[in-house]
């Protein structure tokens, strides 16, 4: 398995944001998203003695790395966030005081060639968050009718060619079988245009096939309502995003989360008796020019954090 280094982005502003101190030190907190384990690593740093942590992902490596972590108060799980209800159910876990998502691909998966996420380096085209689990994008390209093939691409990649990216990939397959990465990267390259300076043609395109392929936006709309269900009163998400498609997501349910629907305005109800919202929004934060000096790959990362300040509207204790 190789070794490489990952840059945990947003490193210590998202740990910041889970605001683990006094009692909440000894809290029950989740990393949605493992990785290469440096969020991890800085929540225990700040843990308490009575503090636990769970961690997910659906990539067999970072499980392996996970491994290492020798720590009574820490646990991986090789699952996807979104099932994060059935893991507390087992564990017998009610509720939660904190969980940070880390959404997007990390750096070892990209520059591992057998992983097949990269359009720079020629492997299989797998694609696949854990290659021992659904199709591979070879296999979804191989059979997939061009007008779905098209609306992913333009779906989750704002591919505003691809309409014409679809039809030669159809026309590809016909030929021969897409098995290779360099082999979907040239016939996406004939097919845009025109591209954005210093962006590779192919990007969106390997961006929208990944997503698809692995259930991402699924899963995140799955995953953040179940957080936050399972989120205690004070307990705080911390989401980092990495493009467009995912952040309205994310925004949007935390905007939804935050805004309280008023009642009549004709019935006699007091101040104190009006509803107020579950969720407090606590501001969002992107890299620092330093950082994106140090890791080109954050340039494009949203954090946004929220707080659970209340249950159904009612008021906060």
């Amino acid at each position: 398995m190789p070794d490489l280094i990952h840059h945990s982005v947003l490193l210590t502003e998202a740990v910041d944001a889970l605001a683990i101190t006094g009692e909440r030190k000894n809290g029950i907190y989740l990393d949605g998203t493992f990785g290469r384990g440096g969020h991890s690593s800085l929540i225990l740093e700040g843990l308490g003695e009575g503090g636990r942590l769970l961690a997910f992902d659906k990539d067999p490596q970072a499980i392996a790395v996970a491994g290492r972590i020798s720590d009574s108060r820490f646990e991986i799980v090789h699952e996807s966030f979104a099932d994060l209800d059935v893991v507390l159910d087992a564990r017998g876990i009610e509720k939660i005081d904190g969980i940070l998502l880390d959404l997007g691909i990390s750096s070892p998966q990209v520059e591992d060639a057998d992983r097949g996420f990269s359009f720079r380096l020629d492997g299989p085209l797998d694609m696949r968050m854990d290659p021992t689990r659904g199709i591979s994008a070879a296999q979804w390209l191989a059979s997939e009718s061009e007008e779905k093939i098209a609306e992913v691409i333009r779906e989750y990649g704002e591919e505003r060619f691809a309409v014409q990216v679809a039809k030669a990939i159809v026309n590809g397959r016909s030929v021969t079988p897409i098995t290779g990465t360099k082999q979907l990267a040239d016939i996406v390259a004939k097919a845009v245009k025109t591209r954005e300076k210093g962006k590779d043609p192919a990007t969106r395109t390997f961006q929208a096939v990944r997503i698809y392929v692995n259930k991402e936006l699924e899963d995140l709309e799955v995953g953040l309502a179940k957080a936050w269900e399972r989120l205690a009163l004070h307990g705080r998400m911390a989401v980092i995003s990495f493009h467009s498609v995912e952040d309205r997501i994310v925004k949007r349910f935390f905007a939804d989360m935050a805004t309280v629907r008023q009642p009549d305005r004709r019935l006699p109800i007091r101040a104190a008796e009006l509803p107020r919202a579950d969720m407090k929004l606590l501001g969002k934060a992107k890299p620092s020019p330093a950082e994106v000096g140090v890791n080109p790959r954050a340039r494009s990362a949203m954090l946004r954090v929220v707080e659970r300040i209340s249950f159904s509207g009612g008021v906060s204790t």
